[in-house]
This record gives C-alpha cells, sequence and structure tokens, in this order.
C-alpha cells in the first residue's frame, strides 16, 4: 500500500469517527475516486486502535475514573472516598455498551440479512455492498434525516447536564442510540450526541459522553475484524502500524478540535454538512 492510501484512510477513520458527519459517507467515496486496492483487516484493526488509543489520551482522567469505578465493583478501592460515584458511572458505561454489544453481535451471525435485504435492499455479509445503489441511497438518506434530527437536539435541549450527572436512564437511552450506527449513514457519534442533547446534557458533555462511550465500541468493533486477519495473514504489519499512526493523529486532532468548537458554537455546521453531503451522494450515484 502506498503512504497516500494509508494517509487517507487514517484521515477519514480519525476524523469521520469522532465528528457527526457518519464515517460510511465518506468511506464509500474513496473507491469511487480513486484506484485503491481494499486495505484489508489488519489495516481496519489498525486503525480502530488508532482511534482507541486517541480517546484514551485525550479523555485519560476521565478514563481512570471510569477505570477506578471497575476496580471499585469488585472490592479494589471500595472504600475510597468517591468510589461510589465512580462505580456508578462505570456501570452507566457498561449499561450503554450492551446494546450496542447485542446488535454488532446480531449482525455478525446474520440475524438482520432478512430485514436488511426487505428494508434497506441490501446484503449484510456481502463484501460488495458499495456497489448497492440502494445502499448508496440509503446512506444519503440517514445523513440528511439523522442530520436534521441532531439540529433539532441542538436546538431544542437544555444545556443543563453534565457527564458526572449520567443516570442508569441516561446511558441506556444514548447506549440505545448508539445501537442505531449500524445502519449506514447514521454516524456513532452524531447519534450519541443527538440523545444526549435531548437529555438536556450540555454541547461538550454530550461530546465527552459520546466519546467515553465510545471505548468499548470502538474495541470491541476492533475485535470483531480480528479473526479475519488470521485468515488473511499479517504481511501488511509495517502498513498496519503507519496507518494506526496516523489515525491516532487525526483522531485526537480531530477531539481537541470539537471540544474547543463546541465551547463556543452549535451544532448547526455539522448539520448543514450532512445536509449538503447527503444531496451529493444523491446527485453523484
Amino acid at each position: 500500500m502506498t503512504f497516500l492510501q494509508l494517509l487517507i484512510i487514517a484521515i477519514v477513520q480519525g476524523i469521520t469517527e469522532f465528528l457527526p458527519i457518519s464515517s460510511s459517507g465518506h468511506l464509500i467515496l474513496i473507491p469511487y475516486l480513486t484506484d485503491f486496492p481494499d486495505q484489508g483487516p489488519l489495516i481496519d484493526v489498525a486503525v480502530h486502535v488508532g482511534s482507541l488509543l486517541a480517546i484514551i489520551v485525550y479523555f485519560f482522567k476521565d478514563v481512570l475514573v471510569l477505570a477506578r469505578g471497575g476496580f471499585a465493583s469488585i472490592g479494589v478501592g471500595a472504600d475510597r472516598p468517591g468510589a461510589p460515584a465512580e462505580r456508578r458511572l462505570f456501570w452507566w458505561i457498561v449499561l450503554g455498551t450492551i446494546p450496542a454489544v447485542v446488535f454488532g453481535l446480531a449482525i455478525k451471525l446474520g440475524a438482520f440479512n432478512n430485514v436488511a435485504e426487505t428494508w434497506f435492499g441490501i446484503t449484510v455479509v456481502d463484501d460488495d455492498l458499495m456497489s448497492s445503489i440502494r445502499f448508496t441511497d440509503l446512506i444519503a438518506f440517514n445523513l440528511i434525516f439523522y442530520g436534521i434530527l441532531l439540529g433539532l437536539a441542538d436546538w431544542i435541549g437544555r444545556e443543563t447536564k453534565v457527564f458526572e450527572d449520567m443516570t442508569w436512564r441516561d446511558g441506556l437511552l444514548v447506549g440505545l442510540a448508539q445501537a442505531l450506527a449500524i445502519i449506514p449513514g447514521t454516524s456513532r457519534s452524531g447519534v450519541t450526541m443527538t440523545m444526549a442533547r435531548f437529555l438536556g446534557y450540555q454541547r461538550v458533555e454530550a461530546a465527552r459522553f459520546s466519546f467515553l462511550l465510545s471505548i468499548p465500541a470502538v474495541a470491541g468493533a476492533g475485535v470483531l475484524i480480528v479473526p479475519e486477519i488470521f485468515e488473511a495473514g499479517t504481511a501488511l504489519a509495517w502498513d498496519a502500524l503507519v496507518a494506526g499512526v496516523l489515525t491516532f493523529i487525526a483522531a485526537f486532532a480531530t477531539m481537541a478540535f470539537l471540544m474547543n468548537f463546541l465551547k463556543r458554537a452549535s451544532m448547526s455546521v455539522f448539520v448543514l454538512y450532512r445536509v449538503a453531503m447527503g444531496i451529493g451522494l444523491f446527485y453523484f450515484f
């Protein structure tokens, strides 16, 4: 693989994984606009690992709180001041992860194939989804629909809650929203921020909530691809390392940008971008 291909994959993954603009809506354009070969499962794992490390480094203090909460749940440091609150946040994140795990495993096992074929005209396990015109229509529609929903949530949502205010109900609802990201064009970060804003979380806190909830989701997505690596071999080890490092840089910069941007601006620019891109996909394809 060329450095240019690795760079483009890393930038697209690092940026679109965390901005509420849908990674699938952008990834679909790469094979149409370039003659790059498929990057393979090892590169997919590498970019997921790069994204995951970026979240952990950027939100290290929050990750440490959640880790302490996990240890407190098994009795390690359970008598510390603050341990009950940390334990509660840990379990609410676990609760919010369950819907995505259930939906992800169901798709991996092919449980939704009939639904996907009936409703969307696509086959989930088909390796050549990009050739489906109805698949591109689905992405375009969801870019627009969930973009408008994001704008509505940002417009009417109060700004009263922070991440530490999370309850089991909030964790579950945002987790259910995250599970919707299995539908192409939805955007995992976009749909979780949308739900968090509807629940009254401040813009920055909605993004923080979304990113922290993504840790097990991004890690799980990488783990699900690992078996494919053993089938394909590991000849691209150096390319994978480069892709992972580049993705880490792109993802870290994206999170820093978004967290600072949302301190002084609304989600409107992302809403407009999603709608424009959705219309563009309808026209282009």
